[in-house]
């Protein structure tokens, strides 16, 4: 073990779950981590995202816009989506500034690698690309765009959006990792997280890891929270929260189907 590396926390997707996301920052700490990157979408969704912003500015290091942040503190969004107020009014207003500022992507070094971390793409917080993705997919998230700056292309990009983690290498040295949900993680619902370990700001090749993390945690609580909280759509976020499965599937009375559609033959 080489005696200066260290370990960054990726965490993503809170959404309002503060049980989800103490529990998550409590095992971080365990582990001796003491650095984290927040992904985005820290609101939306879940009843306490007021608590998680002021629990991620505490405890995290870095943070990137994601598509909740966006949208909650856009009024021309808001408008099309009358619902989502109840979540935008749980904020302050230097909250809601504070969220509309954050960056859109976020680059550093670690053991000759350049790791660039966003929400979703680097197109857009909106652009959603699933595991599912052909190549030039694949690609397109090695980009340069206007939201990263024209800096060298990453070696490893972490995202977070779409709730569902995994990892995928190409043959050229690339390696795409989505770090899934911390509280709301669809098909398995339990809270994951990815370290990623190496020597920190090197330009030098060196051991490097990525490592996901799943902790489990009081669902239930946080479940009954909503409820006594008048939050919108508290019967849906219920059953993301105790089956993993999306809120559109269980509406449209559709049994859950294996979501990784191109590994089916």
């Amino acid at each position: 073990m080489h005696s200066s590396l260290d370990r960054i926390a990726l965490v993503s997707d809170v959404h309002g779950n503060l049980t989800a996301f103490q529990a998550v920052l409590d095992d971080i700490a365990a582990r001796g981590v003491t650095r984290v990157f927040n992904l985005g979408d820290t609101v939306g969704k879940g009843p306490r995202g007021a608590a998680c912003v002021d629990l991620s500015r505490e405890r995290c290091e870095v943070h990137v816009q994601g598509n909740w942040e966006a949208s909650l503190t856009n009024p021309e969004r808001l408008a099309g989506f009358p619902i989502a107020a109840w979540w935008r009014d749980e904020l302050a207003e230097e909250q809601a500034k504070w969220l509309r500022d954050l960056p859109l992507s976020h680059d550093f070094l670690m053991s000759g690698k350049r790791i660039r971390v966003f929400h979703a793409s680097p197109q857009s917080v909106y652009q959603r690309v699933f595991f599912d993705h052909g190549e030039d997919e694949f690609l397109g998230m090695f980009a340069n765009t206007e939201a990263t700056g024209d800096g060298p292309a990453p070696d490893v990009v972490a995202y977070g959006d779409i709730h569902d983690p995994y990892l995928e290498s190409d043959r050229h040295g690339r390696t795409l990792v989505n770090v899934g949900s911390v509280g709301n993680c669809l098909a398995d619902p339990t809270p994951v997280y990815v370290i990623v370990e190496g020597v920190p700001d090197s330009t030098e090749p060196a051991p490097f890891s990525i490592q996901f993390v799943r902790v489990a945690y009081d669902h239930e609580s946080e479940i009954a929270f909503a409820h006594r909280s008048g939050m919108p759509e508290a019967d849906v976020w219920e059953v993301e929260l105790r089956t993993g499965v999306y809120r559109a599937t269980h509406r449209e009375g559709r049994e859950p189907a294996y979501h990784r559609h191109t590994c089916n033959p």
